[in-house]
C-alpha cells in the first residue's frame, strides 16, 4: 500500500510549497545567495525533502520556473475555454485571459518578478527550458487569435506570434508596474484598463468581443 507521503498529491502538495517558498527566497535575494536549507524552512519541509524531489538547487529552479509558467498556461488556457463555452468571442476569449494572467500574477508576485528577470539572462542553465515553456504560454493567445481570423473576427492582417507576445508581455509588464507602483489599484481597476486596449488595438471600434466584424 502507498505511504501517504508519497502519494501524487502529497508530492504536487510538496512541489507548490517548495515552489511557493523558493521563488519568494530567490526574488527577495537571488539565486546564488540562496540555500537549500533556506528553502527546505521556509516550505517547512525537511532538507532531505527537498533532495528527494530535486537532485541540486539548479534543478530544484528549473523545475519551479517551468512549473510556474505551466501553471500560467493552464490558467491562460482554462479562461479561454470557459468564455468559449458560454458563447463568447475570440476578444471575449482574449479578455478573460488578460484577467486570469493578472489573477496569476496577483497570487504569485515574486514568481513574475523572478520569470521576468530571467528572460533577460543568457548565462543560465535553465535558459532554454525557460525559452520553451514561455512559447507554451505565448501558443495558448496564439491559437485564440488563429481562431479569430479564421472566423472572421479579427482582421487578417494581425501577425498573430508578435501580437501573442505582445499581449502576454502586457500583463506581465503592466502587474509588475502595478504591484511595485500601483498596489492601491484593485485587480479589477487594472484589469478593466488593459481591456480597453485590448478592444481598442485587437477587437477594432465594433464593440465587445468584435462581434461586429462577424456578423
Amino acid at each position: 500500500m502507498t505511504s501517504a507521503r508519497t502519494t501524487p498529491r502529497s508530492r504536487s502538495a510538496t512541489k507548490q510549497k517548495l515552489f511557493q517558498a523558493a521563488v519568494t527566497l530567490i526574488a527577495e535575494q537571488g539565486f546564488s545567495s540562496t540555500t537549500v536549507e533556506e528553502i527546505a524552512e521556509r516550505a517547512g519541509v525537511a532538507k532531505g525533502t527537498v533532495y528527494y524531489n530535486f537532485a541540486s538547487k539548479t534543478e530544484l529552479f528549473e523545475e519551479l520556473l517551468r512549473h510556474g509558467v505551466e501553471m500560467l498556461t493552464a490558467d491562460l488556457r482554462s479562461a479561454a475555454e470557459e468564455t468559449a463555452a458560454r458563447g463568447g468571442g475570440r476578444v471575449d476569449a482574449l479578455d478573460a485571459m488578460i484577467r486570469a494572467g493578472l489573477g496569476f500574477i496577483d497570487h504569485y508576485p515574486a514568481f513574475t518578478q523572478l520569470y521576468v528577470a530571467e528572460l533577460w539572462r543568457t548565462n543560465r542553465a535553465w535558459n532554454d527550458t525557460l525559452m520553451v515553456v514561455r512559447k507554451q504560454a505565448v501558443a495558448v493567445v496564439e491559437e485564440v487569435l488563429r481562431e479569430g481570423v479564421a472566423e472572421g473576427e479579427l482582421s487578417e492582417e494581425i501577425d498573430i506570434p508578435l501580437t501573442a507576445a505582445a499581449l502576454v508581455g502586457m500583463v506581465l509588464v503592466a502587474a509588475l508596474d502595478w504591484k511595485a507602483f500601483q498596489p492601491e489599484r484593485s485587480l479589477e481597476d487594472v484589469h478593466g484598463a488593459l481591456s480597453l486596449l485590448l478592444q481598442g488595438r485587437v477587437g477594432g471600434h465594433e464593440g465587445r468581443g468584435g462581434r461586429g466584424r462577424s456578423r
